[in-house]
C-alpha cells in the first residue's frame, strides 16, 4: 500500500486510528442533525472512506435496480438488499480510483434506455413509460444520468483492466473441447465448428477474466479502505 511504502507502518496505524476516530465523531453528528422531534428521516448506512452512504441513498439505488430490471422494489430479499448496498459501497471505491472526466456517449445512453424501456411491455406511450418512471421516483433525465454514470465507470474500469487481459487460442480450444462440445452432445445439437464459435469463445473468456480482475481489485480495495456499517443496516425497508 501506498501509505505503509511513504510514511511507515506505524505512522500508518496512527492515520487509520485517527480517521475511524473521526469518522465515529462524523457519524454521531450527522445521526443527530438526522432527527427532527425525535423521529429519524434519514440514516447512515455506511461510511466509505469519510463519504457517507445514507439511506435514501440506498433507497434511490433499490428502485433504479428494481425499475432497470423491471421488478418490484419492494420484492427485493434482504441479501438482495444487502447486496445492493454493497454495490454502493464498491462504485464509491472505483470512483475513488478512476474518476469520471467526460459525460459517456449519447448514443450509448440511449440504447441503454432502450434497453431499460423494453422490459416495460406495459409502457408502450410516453405518458404511461413517465408514470411508470415515476412510480420509482425517477425522470427521464434521472434515468438517463444513472446509466450515463454506469457506463462512465465501467468505461474507465475497462480501461484500466482490459490490457492486461490475453486469451489464447489455447484457452479457447480447450473452452471448446471440455465445455461448449459436451454441452452441445447433451442437448443433441449438432457440433459447431470452432472457427465458428471461436471469437464468441474469446470474449466470453475475456469477460469472464475482466470479472475476476474486478473482484479481485474491489477486494484490494475493500482491504485496505475505512468502511464502516452500522448494525442497524439489515436490510429491511425503510418508506
Amino acid at each position: 500500500m501506498r501509505f505503509v511504502m511513504r510514511l511507515g507502518i506505524v505512522q500508518f496505524e496512527s492515520i487509520k486510528i485517527a480517521k475511524a476516530v473521526a469518522i465515529r465523531v462524523a457519524w454521531a453528528f450527522l445521526a443527530t442533525n438526522c432527527a427532527m422531534g425525535g423521529q429519524v428521516v434519514d440514516r447512515i448506512v455506511a461510511n466509505v472512506n469519510g463519504h457517507v452512504v445514507l439511506q435514501s441513498d440506498w433507497e434511490e439505488e433499490l428502485d433504479f435496480e428494481a425499475f432497470s430490471n423491471a421488478r418490484d422494489p419492494d420484492s427485493f430479499t434482504s441479501e438482495e438488499r444487502k447486496a445492493s448496498l454493497d454495490r454502493l459501497i464498491d462504485q464509491e471505491l472505483l470512483r475513488e480510483q478512476v474518476r469520471p472526466s467526460q459525460p459517456a456517449p449519447p448514443d450509448q445512453v440511449a440504447a441503454r434506455v432502450a434497453e431499460v424501456r423494453a422490459l416495460h411491455a406495459d409502457c408502450a406511450t410516453e405518458d404511461k413509460w413517465k408514470a411508470k418512471l415515476q412510480r420509482f421516483g425517477l425522470s427521464q433525465s434521472a434515468l438517463e444520468k444513472r446509466l450515463s454514470d454506469q457506463i462512465q465507470l465501467m468505461r474507465l474500469v475497462e480501461d484500466r483492466l482490459r490490457p492486461s487481459i490475453q486469451v489464447d487460442q489455447k484457452a479457447v480450444e480447450a473452452y471448446y473441447n471440455d465445455q461448449l462440445l459436451p454441452e452441445m452432445k447433451k442437448a443433441g445439437s449438432r457440433a459447431t465448428p470452432l472457427t465458428e464459435v471461436f471469437g464468441k469463445i474469446r470474449d466470453l473468456l475475456a469477460e469472464k477474466k475482466m470479472n475476476e480482475l474486478l473482484s479481485g481489485w474491489l477486494a484490494s480495495l475493500r482491504s485496505g479502505s475505512q468502511i464502516v456499517t452500522p448494525d442497524s443496516s439489515t436490510g429491511e425497508r425503510n418508506r
